[in-house]
């Protein structure tokens, strides 16, 4: 089976994942033309549940990886297939369950979390993702294990694809019968999705079954032990995150109508929010769930060989990837919101401000995920949970506090989020420079791509306005700007030594 460096696994996973959200954002489009503000609205209501299980059950897949990787350091490959078979066992009974609870008691939670009546199918039509979702993500772990990032990353695109063809069919199909029924369909379109891209794992996994002939696996006790006792952590962790999202869709919606506006109108402010402004953070994201799906099984590889050299250079270069992702892309977000969401959403982009303030949480974002996934490997599991919990407790008192404020509403939202993850990352940094005895060098790390990300920015903004000056079109100035910033920032960050050329071929071209 083959392996790839970390570098190249993030470079995999990064792309197939860019991908993956582009064509999610690509969802969004014909549903805002299909159902506006309004009818996101109504499908996000219902979403954040649909994420606090993926983030509950996350702990599985990252547990099944950093397990499988090594048993596989140590040529251990018949434990590496009892951890897969444990983790199908104790996925299959977690999403089973969870698809059940919410079919069951649907009415209840509209009732429980205030969501308008119409978010009721949305709701239902989710409740059929999380049994096929974990059989997919248990596969995804073993991939990632064994350090072979290619059926993933080929299972997200596929995954995807489902999602914006069934999801956006069933839509156009329902929308006759209300913009509710319309948003159940393009709810639907997460099972389907799941559904396609397990298939393709299943096959994938089958395929490389042969690896394993001859060898008698053995019922292993220990093995489901282990894997919860490192999967609950995580999940709470990743539950943590998700609950953020949970409170914020009780929280935002009620406190907008404390704040004076109508429901119609804090549902159309809460899309914005979670609709456009989060879905466009979420893709730089992207590349750093890439790099922490690549981050565990390589460290927790060489940790367990006792190669501390090893794993303090993977730690250096996954934290200098963190910040060359970051900085381009909050500071594009930034002053680029409002061409952006008009080329995304033509004649829908309202919100381009609340953009502007939420993409300021990636840095820390990026910091806190790949920090943890670093933690976790060395095997500091449950530090960073009370760190994010720190932080998840703060951003809810300024969340409830600043929403209901007329002259803040919606902003508060994203402000609780960035002071929240700032701090929750702060800890996280402190903790791994104090338990690996390691010194960053920042100048490096830090203020080289912040010298590239700002010479970019200001190439994006100078070349939109002089294509817009001669074309008078937003979707080809902005396309045109975007690509040549990219393309700068690439150059500029070989041209200062962020990275080095010899470095890349020997670490991807040549594995």
């Amino acid at each position: 089976m083959r392996k790839q460096s970390l570098l190249k696994g993030t470079l995999i996973l990064g792309i197939a994942g860019i991908l993956a959200k582009s064509m999610g954002i690509l969802f969004r489009w014909p549903l805002i033309m299909l159902i506006g503000d309004e009818g996101i609205g109504y499908y996000q209501m219902s979403y954040p549940l649909y994420t606090f299980f993926i983030a509950v059950a996350s702990g599985i897949p990252i547990a099944v990886s950093k397990m499988v990787s090594e048993k596989n350091a140590i040529g251990d490959k018949s434990g590496a297939v009892q951890v897969l078979k444990n983790a199908l066992f104790l996925m299959l009974i977690l999403g089973g369950g969870f698809s059940a609870f919410l079919i069951v008691f649907s009415r209840q939670l509209l009732e429980l979390f205030k969501w308008h009546e119409n978010s009721y199918y949305a709701l239902v039509a989710i409740s059929f993702a999380p049994l096929i979702i974990s059989i997919m993500n248990s596969i995804r772990g073993f991939f990632q294990g064994m350090q072979n990032m290619y059926p993933t990353a080929v299972s997200q695109v596929i995954e995807q694809l489902g999602r914006v063809c069934i999801g956006v069919g069933l839509a156009y199909v329902l929308l006759p019968k209300g913009i509710q029924y319309s948003a159940g369909g393009a709810a639907f379109g997460a099972a389907a999705g799941g559904f396609l891209a397990g298939t393709y794992l299943i096959y994938k996994y089958l395929r490389v079954r042969h690896e394993f002939d001859g060898i008698r696996v053995k019922r292993d006790s220990r093995i489901l032990g282990k894997l919860l006792r490192l999967a609950i952590p995580v999940s709470l962790g990743a539950a943590t995150s998700s609950i953020m999202g949970l409170l914020d869709s009780l929280i935002v919606p009620s406190g907008l109508l404390q704040a004076g506006f109508n429901s119609v109108q804090a549902a159309t402010l809460f899309g914005q929010l979670t609709g456009k402004a989060m879905v466009l953070v979420s893709v730089p994201l992207t590349l750093s769930v890439a790099l922490c799906a690549s981050i565990v099984p390589t460290i927790s590889d060489a940790n367990i060989l006792g190669k501390r050299n090893e794993v303090i250079s993977k730690v250096n270069m996954a934290i200098r990837i963190s910040w060359v992702i970051a900085l381009p892309c909050v500071l594009g977000l930034y002053f680029m919101a409002a061409p952006i969401l008009g080329l995304i959403f033509p004649g829908h982009a309202d919100g381009y401000k609340i953009l502007q303030v939420l993409c300021l949480t990636i840095p820390f974002i990026i910091t806190l995920q790949t920090s943890t996934s670093m933690l976790q490997a060395i095997g500091r599991i449950y530090a960073p949970i009370i760190n994010l919990c720190l932080g998840c407790f703060i951003k809810v008192i300024i969340t409830y506090s600043l929403v209901s404020m007329p002259s803040i509403n919606v902003y508060g939202a994203a402000i609780g989020s960035i002071v929240g993850y700032m701090i929750a990352s702060v800890l996280n940094f402190r903790l791994l420079k104090r338990t690996l005895k390691i010194s960053i060098n920042y100048y490096d790390i830090l203020i080289k791509p912040a010298f590239a990300a700002i010479l970019m920015i200001i190439a994006v903004v100078f070349t939109y306005m002089y294509v817009y000056n001669i074309t008078v079109s937003n979707g080809v100035s902005c396309l045109v700007s975007v690509a040549a910033g990219g393309i700068l920032y690439s150059i500029l960050i070989f041209v200062f030594g962020v990275f080095k050329y010899s470095y890349i071929k020997r670490r991807f071209l040549r594995q």
